[in-house]
């Protein structure tokens, strides 16, 4: 493949605006092409694990985002009732994986991630379709894109259009595409003035919630529960309320604060069947539209990161990037497939009661044992050296 020297992002989300910025900093000219009349995200935050912040140094905005964000790890795994069944401790997550576990706000990092492209690189409500992803080579021919203003020719096109991708469809037309993952989340950021608790995680009978703080003093709070896929509540903090207002603090008193217009509810699909590859022609998937996954790892976000920052590496030769990341996102998604059976799907007393008073056990005999978990996901490092410090000392 000829060298990349212009591109196109379909999608302004984190996946596609960290490809966008990768590619400007090696040269390339890159168009991003978002749908919404704004670069406002879907979700409320995100966390974001020391291989993402890697690859976040690796365009010059690793140690700002830390410096944003609320370092996590103190804390752990809870049952409903507010038993401890798991400690974690935040220094010993950062030493084991050469930097810390953090949270913000996706809105912080989207304005950060868009600030880094030159004005006029951004369109928003422009609606785009993969007419042709083109042959690579000298004598191939370039990709086109469609939109309501007419089309666009590029070397290189990322799909960064998410969970039910069009330019996937396009590229895969034989893929059956996502399958819903059996649960549903709801997801808040609100303000808890008065409120003391620990970072905390915890599972109950077919329903997790978690409740954690950001630096600006919000809190990020989130549930799941197994439900059919598209069922709905007329009003979905009362529904909450019905779930959970009988677990433990603080849980009763972020639903007390929480506004209908707070929550935001999705359910849950995931790339089950892999795709052949993670690119086609001069097109290349990145993020969700590559390897939707369950939210049970904490990697969707991260793992589009990474997408993105070995795309920008391996631009010029595609299949390259097919061989560093599909693999290893099929990996990561059924490890989240697996870890959604154990700590949301589980539904049969007996069982719960055996992972719990398992974890507890464990957790008790080697407290640093239930880190192991993200060996092979959160110490992984991008294959061209930072331009940043990979600051990982202080809470900033």
């Amino acid at each position: 493949m000829a060298r990349v020297e212009r591109a196109i992002v379909i999608g302004g989300g984190i996946g596609g605006l960290t490809t966008a910025v990768a590619l400007h900093r090696r040269g390339v000219k890159v168009t991003v092409l978002e749908r919404a009349h704004s670069l406002e995200p879907i979700g409320a935050a995100i966390s974001l694990s020391p291989n993402a912040l890697r690859g976040l140094d690796v365009i010059g905005l690793g140690d700002d985002i830390r410096a944003l964000s609320a370092w996590q790890g103190d804390g752990g795994l809870r049952a409903p009732g507010g038993r401890w069944l798991s400690r974690t401790d935040s220094a010993a997550a950062a030493e084991r994986f050469g930097g810390p576990l953090v949270l913000l706000r996706r809105t912080t990092l989207v304005d950060r991630l868009a600030a880094r492209l030159p004005a006029g690189a951004v369109r928003t409500a422009t609606a785009a379709r993969l007419l042709d992803p083109g042959v690579p080579g000298d004598s191939g021919r370039p990709a086109r894109v469609g939109t309501s203003d007419g089309e666009l020719e590029a070397d290189l096109v990322v799909a960064a259009d998410g969970i039910h991708s069009a330019v996937r469809r396009v590229l895969f037309p034989g893929h059956p595409g996502t399958v819903y993952s059996g649960f549903t989340t709801w997801r808040m950021v609100i303000p808890l003035p008065g409120v003391e608790f620990a970072s905390h995680e915890t599972w109950g009978r077919g329903r997790i919630w978690g409740t954690h703080p950001l630096k600006d003093g919000g809190v990020y709070a989130y549930a799941a529960a197994v439900a059919p896929a598209e069922e709905r509540a007329p009003d979905e903090r009362a529904e909450l309320l019905r779930l959970y207002g009988d677990w433990h603090t603080p849980v009763p008193e972020v639903l007390a604060a929480i506004h209908p217009e707070d929550v935001l509810r999705h359910d849950v699909h995931h790339i089950a069947e892999p795709l052949p590859a993670c690119h086609h022609g001069r097109a290349a998937l990145v993020g969700d539209a590559a390897h939707a996954m369950p939210p049970n790892l904490g990697q969707g976000g991260n793992q589009a990161v990474e997408d993105a920052i070995t795309l920008a590496h391996h631009a010029d030769d595609l299949p390259a990037y097919t061989a560093a990341r599909l693999p290893r996102t099929t990996a990561i998604t059924r490890r989240a497939v697996r870890t959604a059976r154990l700590n949301l799907m589980m539904t049969n007393r007996v069982g719960i009661a055996l992972r719990d008073n398992v974890l507890a056990a464990v957790s008790k005999a080697a407290p640093g044992l239930l880190l192991r978990g993200f060996d092979g996901i959160a110490d992984w490092y991008p294959p061209q050296q930072p331009y940043a410090s990979r600051t990982t000392a202080g809470k900033g």
